[in-house]
């Protein structure tokens, strides 16, 4: 299901909601909601789950939990719980769904959180993710919707894993754990949620199925503003030029270019690839931060080291779409 059918149905349904608790819902598009328990505490509670992009199971299940393990650090809290969703075939000889498994309860463990329990259903094709619970103090949460004018926006991983993935299904790359797009699914969004205390933090959100365009919209609508990208300083892995050239992307590209494309300003942009970029759906990508100009290089200075390094993309101003200069 492509994001213009989704929002259809969600518009068609009334999720408002009464509870003067429930900090975070459904209006704001946000990664997931936050129930406030009491006056230091607040339930951060997302769920994901999908089909393998890699054929390695354990490898697939170590990025699905990674991926579902990112909207409780986009929100700026920590996970501590988590239970497993499965989908899986009788066919299948049941140690690739042990690999699965492991993959997810490893990647937990790296997380510092407990995997207690789960659903599993059978399915003709498998499917593996989270439920995860995190906690924020109440007035630590970062939602999508506080971005300002000025703002610097960082990008904490490149782009186009949906672009290397389709590469890897038909066999054009190598799917080793080394190759950077892996390494890069496989690597949590930790780091730069542990840094949000520091800096003040307007806006952010994490980069996956609908794209850096899908996702960056979302922000803006939810915010009232619009934004410029450097064209530039997106980063992206080494062999997208090329594939993207060659016709090598997923389909979820198109359905988020159809979605999105009339809130998107090309401004000068003659590669391709480029635009490719804005809409190519992302697995466990990075996070989208938002925060004042002023803070931007510090940021980076502390996020940056030998396993991670943030990407200054452009900046948030007054309007309602993506300029892409």
């Amino acid at each position: 299901m492509g994001p213009a059918e989704l929002a259809k149905i969600l518009d068609s349904l009334d999720f408002t909601s009464n509870d003067k608790n429930l900090m975070v819902g459904l209006e704001s598009g946000d990664d997931a909601i936050v129930y406030r328990l009491n006056s230091e505490q607040a339930l951060i509670q997302t769920v994901d789950f999908f089909t393998p992009i890699v054929d390695d199971p354990y490898l697939f299940g170590q990025i699905s939990a990674a991926n579902s393990l990112s909207d409780v650090y986009a929100m700026g809290g920590e996970p501590f719980l988590a239970m497993n969703i499965v989908c899986f075939p009788d066919s299948l000889d049941k140690k690739i769904l042990r690999d699965i498994l492991q993959g997810g309860l490893d990647k937990a463990q790296e997380a510092g959180i407990t995997i207690s329990g789960g659903h599993t259903v059978e399915d003709e094709e498998p499917k593996y993710g989270l439920s995860v619970s995190g906690l924020v103090h109440p007035d630590k949460v970062v939602p999508n919707s506080g971005a300002r004018a000025g703002d610097k926006l960082i990008l904490t991983k490149p782009l186009g894993t949906g672009i290397i993935t389709t590469a890897f299904k038909a066999g054009l790359l190598e799917q080793s754990p080394e190759h950077p797009a892996i390494a890069n699914m496989l690597q949590l969004n930790s780091r730069a949620a542990e840094l949000f205390d520091r800096y003040s933090i307007s806006a952010c959100t994490d980069i996956t199925g609908f794209g850096l365009a899908g996702h960056l919209l979302e922000m803006l609508k939810a915010s009232g503003r619009g934004c410029r990208i450097q064209a530039d300083n997106l980063p992206y892995f080494a062999e997208v030029p090329e594939l993207s050239a060659e016709g090598i992307v997923p389909g979820g590209l198109y359905r988020n270019r159809e979605t999105f494309s009339d809130q998107v300003k090309l401004t000068g942009v003659s590669q391709e690839f480029i635009k490719d970029l804005l809409f190519d759906p992302q697995t466990s990508g990075g996070l989208l931060i938002s925060l004042p100009e002023e803070e931007a290089q510090d940021f980076l200075r502390e996020f940056n080291d030998d396993r991670h390094r943030g990407y200054p993309v452009g900046e948030v101003v007054e309007g309602d779409s993506i300029v892409l200069e």
